[in-house]
């Protein structure tokens, strides 16, 4: 009951010297409100910076440079890997390429082959993969000039000089996807590996039985001169090209470009959290100075508290209670604060930004993050009042009677 009272008076004493209260309200808003808009450019610039790293699935590729002899074992060893989320052999590029018309388009089109599979990071997630000796899927480059869209059929053909002789094989193809123009802007195809592996046996005079191309009997196994590797995230690029290194294997990556986003993460984080510190001591300090004032002031009052029956306990509550006031008025002023200035500067940069896209921005945890940080920088401002407060003797209050 006395504890429930005392937290009654608190509240009724906060809203009744209301000027006071106001100016340590804003006062904390004064701290916090510039800080978060601080937070929200720094999370914007540069979370829009790791967002775009994340999406763009070429940063998270890794090319091996030259050509290298890698056979299947070695590769599904690497598919086996949780740092890596996608990987197929690569033949020959001399080998990977494709004459292919359409009714549609009076061209003929020499497209590049990329041997793909299901997962493939640059067509698009849970469209189709091509599968077999039939199926590919188009950049949308080549889509556009062969006049051709999903379900149609193509013809892909292609030549070498066999025994002294020129032969020439077509092979009808049906589109199954088109790969958005960020993932491919070259005029390219995605086969198969079986397809990819069928292309290069031909042209090395090798017989493919599956479509009926007459060649010489393949002996020992299969080779491949590259691989194309995408890491699962940006954040494993480097580790990988680390244990390429260590391999004796020269990898192109974009690791130099994901350190550079990160260091700026890291440095700004360092300079912020610098500021909020010494911004949020600097308040915890005035406010615990004010409340330990506000205490010296009352000392009449909370000792006549005292002699009616109130505990120790239910005294200290007193600034406790008047400093979370503080807080949670301070943070949602903050909060406003932040909100006017947010939708300012992201108008004021609208033309120069993506649709959607915001420059200062902050998720809903990050309020809950500097409602947290607030309340607790004032219940430790609140200590030292609440020590004061618990030290008032009730004959101070017969004194004054």
């Amino acid at each position: 009951m006395a504890l429930r009272q005392s937290l009654g008076l608190a509240t009724r004493d906060y809203f009744h010297e209301w000027q006071i209260s106001v100016c340590f309200v804003l006062a904390l808003a004064a701290v916090l409100g510039p800080m978060m808009v601080l937070f929200g450019l720094k999370f914007g610039i540069v979370g829009s910076m790791i967002e775009e790293l994340r999406e763009d699935p070429a940063k998270r590729e890794i090319r091996p440079v030259g050509s290298g002899r890698y056979d299947r074992a070695w590769i599904e060893s690497l598919r086996k890997r949780d740092d890596v989320i996608f990987i197929v052999p690569r033949v020959r590029s001399i080998a990977a390429t494709l004459e292919v018309q359409s009714d549609r388009a009076n061209r003929i089109l020499p497209l590049e082959v990329i041997p793909s599979a299901q997962g493939d990071p640059l067509l698009p997630p849970g469209s189709a993969a091509p599968k077999g000796l039939g199926e590919v899927v188009l950049s949308a480059s080549a889509a556009r000039k062969l006049q051709v869209s999903v379900g149609d059929g193509v013809d892909g053909s292609l030549s070498r000089r066999f025994q002294g002789r020129k032969e020439r094989v077509h092979l009808p193809l049906t589109v199954v996807g088109v790969a958005p123009p960020r993932s491919f802007s070259r005029d390219g195809l995605f086969a198969s590996v079986a397809l990819s592996e069928a292309l290069e046996d031909f042209r090395d005079g090798r017989a493919v039985p599956a479509l009926e191309w007459e060649g010489e009997a393949a002996e020992g196994e299969r080779h491949y001169t590259g691989f194309r590797l995408y890491a699962r995230s940006i954040y494993d690029v480097a580790g990988l090209e680390e244990g390429f290194e260590r391999s004796g294997i020269e990898v192109r990556t974009k690791a130099a470009d994901i350190e550079t986003v990160r260091r700026m993460d890291r440095t700004l984080s360092a300079i912020y959290w610098s500021i909020a510190v010494i911004g949020l001591a600097g308040f915890s300090l005035s406010l615990g100075a004010s409340l330990w004032a506000n205490v010296d002031r009352k000392r009449k009052e909370l000792s006549v508290l005292r002699l009616v029956g109130f505990r120790t306990g239910d005294i200290v509550w007193f600034p406790v209670v008047q400093s979370l006031y503080t807080a949670v008025l301070g943070w949602a002023l903050a909060c406003a604060i932040y909100l006017a200035a947010a939708w300012s500067i992201n108008l004021m940069l609208a033309p120069q930004l993506e649709a959607a896209q915001e420059v200062c921005r902050l998720l809903p945890r990050h309020y809950l993050i500097a409602l947290g940080l607030t309340l607790g920088a004032s219940v430790l401002a609140a200590v030292l009042a609440g020590i004061r407060a618990a030290r008032v003797e009730p004959s101070e209050g017969l004194r004054e009677i």
